[in-house]
């Protein structure tokens, strides 16, 4: 009889281990050992820490993904409701995690794109895959009036995911939520006013 796969043990376990110690302080072993898996098996899965990480990568924009479309498919709200809502989904998840833990997508931005092609390739392929979303929506409150066109949709869109991801790293520094609110009051002031 063959053994059962611990593939999906490894992989949650590398992304609650990469989350407290980052992609270069996160070893196979710690890895295994947090999934109760013996080393070869890490092997057996991924041809290499990178390979797994770009696994990682896409286990969790699976789950960031879901968190976008909980927001912005959410027909009940008008499109700019929907963009702050996401931001606001966003926020009570962090805040649960104590304002200490960000975003994965953007702490290996920071740390393993200088270092790993593979991953940098995956992380700006998912950055292609998270904007589309918030494209559209925009284009949607820029047709209805909500939000001024003085800007392309996609280019809102890199702007919205960018100082977002700006804003959880200034979070993650001081402990508190105060560049998040900051972030939504200015943008919503500023760059996703309704036009006047």
């Amino acid at each position: 009889m063959p053994k059962p796969s611990l593939k999906d043990a490894i992989l949650d376990a590398g992304l609650k281990v990469m989350f407290r110690t980052g992609y270069h302080g996160t070893s196979v072993r710690d890895v295994t050992a947090a999934a109760g898996a013996p080393q070869g098996s890490f092997t057996n899965h991924f041809r290499s820490k990178e390979a797994f990480a770009s696994e990682v990568l896409d286990r969790y924009f699976e789950i960031t993904s879901g968190l976008v479309a909980e927001a912005l498919d959410d027909a009940s709200l008008t499109p700019r409701a929907r963009l702050r809502r996401y931001l606001d989904i966003i926020t009570f998840r962090l805040e649960a995690d104590g304002y200490g833990r960000g975003c994965l997508i953007g702490d290996l931005s920071l740390e393993a794109s200088g270092s790993s092609e593979l991953l940098r390739e995956r992380l700006a392929a998912i950055f292609a895959e998270w904007r589309a979303p918030f494209a559209a929506c925009i284009r949607d409150a820029q047709t209805s009036g909500e939000i001024a066109s003085d800007f392309a949709p996609d280019e809102l869109a890199d702007f919205l995911l960018a100082s977002w991801q700006g804003a959880i790293l200034r979070m993650k520094v001081d402990r508190s939520p105060k560049a998040l609110e900051r972030f939504k009051t200015i943008a919503f002031q500023t760059v996703f006013k309704e036009p006047t």
